[in-house]
């Protein structure tokens, strides 16, 4: 099987510099590239072809959801995962409707990425919260567990 290519969506240069140091010893996954905001994110996106793209939330110049939007309707096989400080159903939901495929808060990045990244790849939903409450297998939607701060 093929590595999964990763393009790294964060205006904090340090949160992208943690994921890489996560992701890149794994050998199946390739981080490609990396965008400080959603404009960048979108011109990589065209130019770098990933298989799946970490993406926060709030950024400058376009954010993280309209990005989502920009993206999943140019690269429609191309997969978001959305990485957000915001664990709230109202967030969730614009996600979802944005066209992600996943999404995890930054509090369970540690405990959530790698199971959140297995499961997009291969078809399957995946939400996490701050609570660590939430089924890597459920479907995302109205069911799906994500409680307010």
């Amino acid at each position: 099987m093929d590595r999964v290519r990763i393009l790294i969506v964060d205006d904090h240069e340090i949160f992208r510099k943690g994921l890489c140091s996560l992701l890149e010893p794994r050998a199946e996954f390739q981080i490609c590239g990396e965008a400080a905001n959603g404009l960048e994110a979108v011109e990589r996106a065209k130019q770098l072809l990933p298989d799946v793209i970490l993406m926060d939330i709030s950024m400058p110049q376009i954010d993280g959801l309209q990005a989502t939007r920009i993206i999943r309707g140019q690269l429609p096989n191309c997969q978001v995962l959305i990485l957000s400080q915001h664990d709230s159903p109202h967030m969730l939901s614009a996600a979802l409707k944005a066209g992600a495929s996943a999404y995890v808060t930054k509090s369970q990045v540690s405990r959530s990425l790698l199971a959140a990244l297995e499961g997009i790849v291969r078809g399957r939903p995946f939400s996490w919260n701050a609570e660590g409450t939430g089924d890597p297998g459920q479907p995302l939607g109205s069911d799906a567990e994500v409680k307010p701060d």
